[in-house]
Parts: structure tokens; C-alpha cells; sequence
């Protein structure tokens, strides 16, 4: 996948196919999307264009709204690529751009810059100045400057609709079992391994503390994961929270990984969310905690006995679930 990030920089495509969207997450909607955009775009002998802004507009925009986003900008540039798509487009978002009338948007840079032949969108899609840009207009200046518009309706499982907003609701409230069946993986937490308060190995469970730039965490507690380091995966329990039991207020990312030996100080992993064991809970003296935390290690290990990480790794032709 070629990513561009200048429109000046955009050389003749040969009969592009475009999405457009924000597409936090990469979910299973988001997927269906890409599919039916690269089947277009084969059907045309032409190429397969996403057009994605940064930052997201909600983050420059008067909203009221704190958005956490699902994945770093990093993390979806890759899921975009792992999709199949040719070209991703990344249009800098500022309220300067946010200002342009979405028929101007339409002329000046899917027409004239990408050269448009087909636009795939959403049923709800909007944008533009005061989100002029729906499918109404759309569908005239279809006619007007000579490209194809299609209008897919809610995608989802026959009982929920794959959301990016119901994506944050599941993971902010701790359900990271269930949100596998909208995002289409587990989700995850990349970051780097840095000194914490070193009370884990005292207490017979040496943690790694996580430092990370994602800004949606689950909900404070325990956490059945397995964690990614290198090429090698690894069982683990991963606590998330302030440690009411000694009274810290910053809340931190611990993980204890299973059978495993080694300095981590500085290096990169992965924890992914398998399910939630408990709440975090105060509890009276480090004793008491030692022993929570044999059982809640206890308890991880058998729920995560014969359990795969579910990956998206569409390049391969499917889905493909790795230990």
C-alpha cells in the first residue's frame, strides 16, 4: 500500500475507487467496506483508494465529546494496509480544511486530484462544511462530474451493528470478551517497558509497566491477556488502575508474564485482552494482595488454557488466528 500524505503529491491513478471515513478501529464494518471497495475497483481495472484524515476531526472541532480513539494512527495506517487497499490518502485535518464546502471537496480534490470513478459510502456518511457532503448531494454531483456512488447500508451481525462508538463503550466498560464479535480481534496495547514502583517482585510477581500511546484503556482491573514480545507469545495477567492498596492515584498498566525470565527495561510489547477476571479492589496489607493475586494468576491461567489470539491478517486470504 502506498500511503500519501500531500495531496501535491498525488500522480495519476489509474480509475480509483474511494472510500472516505475516519474507519477508528478497523472493525468488521470497516473490513466489509474495504472488501466491496476493492472488488469495485477490480470490476474496473482500476486501483483501491481510503481517504482518512489526521487528526480525527472530532479532535479539532468543538464537540463536547472526550473521543478516545480506538487505535493509535500508527496502529490503523497498518490494519488498512493488512486489508488489501492500494492507496491511503491522509488528509491533515484543521479547521481551515474542516471550512471547505463539500462540493468544493468533491471538484477540487476526488475529482480533479484522485480522479474519481467510483465513491462507496455509508448510509449516514456526511461531510464537508456543516456536513453538507450526504448522499443526496453526492449523488448528484455523480451525475454532474461523471462517477458512480454506492450507498451501503448498516453493516453488522443480524443483532448489533459494527460501531466504532459501541467499540469504545465495550472496551471503556471492560468487556473484552465480547467486543472480539464487532472488532474482529482482540484488542489490544502496544507500548514500551519502563521502571514502575517495583512492588510486584516483592511480592513474588515481577511486572512489567507499560507506557503507551493509546488512549482508549479498558476498565480498571484484572485482566486474563497474552502478551507479545518480539515473535514470542506469552500467558499473562495484567492489572489496570491507580493500586488503591497503596494508595496511588496515576493509573498504571501492569502485566505479569507467565514462565518467563528476562529484562524487558526498555523494550517494545504487545498485551492483548483476552477477558476480565475481577474489579481492582483495595485490599487490607500486601499479605492479603499476595494472595489475590496468586488466585487471580491462577484464574488466568485456566482461562487462558487452549485460547489463540485472534489477529487481523486479511493479507493471508483470511482471518488468521496465531498462539
Amino acid at each position: 500500500m502506498e500511503i500519501i500524505r500531500h495531496l501535491s503529491d498525488i500522480t495519476a491513478l489509474k480509475n480509483p475507487v474511494v472510500t472516505i471515513g475516519n474507519f477508528d478501529g478497523v472493525h468488521l464494518g470497516h473490513r466489509q467496506i474495504f472488501r466491496k471497495l476493492k472488488k469495485a475497483a477490480a470490476d474496473l481495472d482500476g486501483v483501491s483508494v481510503v481517504v482518512t484524515f489526521i487528526p480525527h476531526p472530532l479532535k479539532v472541532l468543538p464537540s463536547g465529546k472526550n473521543l478516545r480513539l480506538i487505535n493509535t494512527y500508527e496502529e490503523k495506517e497498518l490494519l488498512i494496509e493488512a486489508s488489501g487497499i492500494d492507496y491511503l490518502i491522509v488528509i491533515p485535518f484543521t479547521e481551515q480544511f474542516a471550512a471547505i464546502p463539500a462540493r468544493e471537496f468533491v471538484s477540487d480534490i476526488l475529482v480533479r486530484d484522485i480522479g474519481m470513478r467510483k465513491l462507496i459510502i455509508g448510509y449516514d456518511y456526511a461531510f464537508g462544511r456543516n456536513r453538507e457532503g450526504n448522499v443526496e448531494l453526492l449523488s448528484r454531483l455523480g451525475i454532474e462530474y461523471g462517477f458512480a456512488v454506492e450507498v451501503l447500508e448498516p453493516i453488522g451481525n443480524g443483532q448489533t451493528v459494527y460501531s466504532s462508538t459501541n467499540i469504545r463503550k465495550m472496551i471503556g466498560s471492560g468487556n473484552v470478551r465480547e467486543v472480539v464479535t464487532l472488532l474482529g480481534r482482540h484488542f489490544s496495547i502496544g507500548g514500551k517497558v519502563v521502571h514502575g514502583h517495583h512492588r510486584g517482585k516483592g511480592l513474588g510477581f515481577p511486572t512489567a509497566n507499560l507506557e503507551t500511546d493509546k488512549e482508549l484503556i479498558p476498565k480498571s482491573g484484572v485482566y486474563a491477556v497474552k502478551v507479545g514480545i518480539d515473535q514470542m507469545r506469552y500467558d499473562g495477567a495484567c492489572n489496570i488502575g491507580p493500586n488503591p492498596t497503596f494508595d496511588d492515584e496515576a493509573i498504571s498498566i501492569e502485566v505479569f508474564i507467565f514462565d518467563f525470565a528476562g529484562d524487558l527495561y526498555g523494550r517494545e510489547l504487545r498485551i492483548y485482552f483476552i477477558d476480565r477476571i475481577r474489579d481492582e479492589l483495595r485490599f487490607a496489607d500486601a499479605a492479603a494482595l499476595q494472595r489475590a493475586i496468586e488466585d487471580d494468576v491462577d484464574h488466568c491461567r485456566e482461562t487462558l488454557k487452549g485460547t489463540a489470539i485472534i489477529e487481523y491478517r486479511e493479507y493471508l486470504g483470511n482471518d488468521d488466528c496465531v498462539q
